[in-house]
This record gives C-alpha cells, sequence and structure tokens, in this order.
C-alpha cells in the first residue's frame, strides 16, 4: 500500500518460469500522465491502468527491480497554465499535485495484482505517501517492491523528465525507459508525415542538437554526464516493457 504503513504480507513470489534473463537489473520507467488517459482524452481509463499493471508484473517476476516516475499531464500541465493567466510556479504545483493522484492510481493497480509498491513524494503529504528519501526508497528497491516517485523534483521550472533522470542516477538504475504512443524516435511526427524516419540509435548529443522529443535538454544532460541510457518504445504494445528490459532490439537506444 502507499505510504508508511508495514505491508500485512510478503511480496508476490517472482516468477521461476524459464524466461529470457533482464539485461537491465534495475530499470527506471518513464510514463507520461496521458499514458494513463487511453483514447478518452483526459483523467484515467481503468483498462488502460490494468494494462500498465501486468506489463510491469511481468518484468517484476523476473527479478528486475523497478521504479516508475509519472507525468500529470492528463489532468494538469504547468505550461499550459501559464496561457491561461495561472503564475507559471503556481501552474507547475498544480501539475506536481496531478503526478501524486497518478501514482496513487498505479499504486492501487499493482497492489491489487500482488505487486507491493511505496510511493514516495518530492512534496511532503504524509497522509498519503512517504516523502522521498533516498536510502529508504534503496530499501525499498532491495525488498522487490515497485516504487513511484511523484511530485516530480519538487521543484517548479523542471519537468518529469528531468525527475526520471535524477531518480535513475540515485538509484543506480542501469536505464530510463521511456514510454510513449510511437516505436520510437523519428525524424519528424509519424502521426503527421508517412514518410518520417525512425532512428534505431541515437547519441545524447544527437537528441540535444536536433531538438529531438526524447527528454527535455536538462534530463537529456543529465543523463549524458552519467552514462545512463534511455530507450524509447512504445507502450501501448502489450509485452513491450519486457521485450526492452531482456535486451530485444525495439524503440530507440540513446546512449
Amino acid at each position: 500500500m502507499a505510504g508508511t504503513e508495514k505491508s500485512p504480507t510478503p511480496c508476490a513470489p517472482r516468477s521461476t518460469k524459464k524466461m529470457k534473463k533482464p539485461v537491465y537489473k534495475r530499470i527506471c520507467l518513464k510514463l507520461s500522465g496521458e499514458a494513463l488517459e487511453g483514447k478518452q482524452g483526459f483523467g484515467i481509463d481503468p483498462k488502460v491502468v490494468e494494462s500498465i499493471a501486468g506489463q510491469i508484473r511481468e518484468v517484476h517476476d523476473i527479478g528486475v527491480d523497478i521504479m516508475l516516475v509519472i507525468g500529470g499531464g492528463n489532468f494538469f500541465r504547468g505550461v499550459e497554465g501559464e496561457r491561461n493567466g495561472i503564475d507559471r510556479a503556481t501552474g507547475d504545483h498544480i501539475g506536481m499535485l496531478a503526478t501524486v493522484m497518478n501514482g496513487l492510481v498505479l499504486s492501487n493497480a499493482l497492489e491489487k495484482i500482488g505487486i507491493h509498491t511505496r510511493v514516495q513524494s518530492a512534496i511532503e503529504i504524509r497522509a498519503l505517501c512517504e516523502p522521498y528519501i533516498r536510502r529508504r526508497a534503496l530499501r525499498h528497491l532491495g525488498k522487490g517492491r515497485v516504487v513511484i516517485f511523484v511530485a516530480g523534483t519538487g521543484n517548479p521550472f523542471f519537468t518529469t523528465d528531468t525527475a526520471a533522470a535524477l531518480r535513475a542516477i540515485e538509484m543506480n538504475a542501469g536505464a530510463i525507459l521511456k514510454a510513449t504512443k510511437v516505436d520510437g524516435v523519428y525524424d519528424k511526427d509519424p502521426r503527421k508525415h508517412k514518410d518520417a524516419r525512425m532512428y534505431r540509435s541515437l547519441t545524447y548529443l544527437d537528441v540535444i542538437k536536433q531538438r529531438l522529443q526524447v527528454m527535455d535538454t536538462t534530463a537529456t544532460s543529465l543523463c549524458m554526464e552519467n552514462k545512463l541510457p534511455i530507450v524509447v518504445f512504445n507502450m501501448t504494445r502489450v509485452g513491450n516493457i519486457r521485450k526492452v528490459v531482456t535486451g530485444e532490439k525495439i524503440g530507440t537506444l540513446v546512449a
């Protein structure tokens, strides 16, 4: 359960079935808030949440430590609030609260299928989740719990991409898995241009110089400085998280 209370039962045992070995022992899965809204265009689609939870369990069952960082764009974006007259810092804090809602929804979905979680917030909301404490988060991961980081970095003007990069580095993750609705990184929007070309691999400098929409510049720079790979892949295809973790060549690798 989210929060600081003790779990009444041990975590669900990890599968002993023969499966491909993971190439990453610990991952940071970065989800946009829009990933939870499905086709309805706003809020949360319960079926999509169930599907994501099931895919996370597949990876958990082969012994991978999992942390999640989630956005809040399905409810609110600070930049959009600014366009409507809301002070940017205030808007960003509202967006951070949206990520807390999404984190609690995912935590609930995972707990229902036997995966114990802890939600840690960069803004203290002790009635709902733990404050972010690095060593405590590391202990949770070591015990097989999925740790969900919410409220971004706790600071306005920073995106949840930057939060994902920071937490992945702090938690010694092997890679960031950036979940999207398209198959990888393209030279132009594949939903608008039939001749769009997908990149199989890119360098961090390619992403920054070409202003490719992988992660924001701050997040990409952090990953470059710490040699942290980013894998951009299509999460709407069920089973893709497991494929990335076990080394199948899907999506775009930034390294």
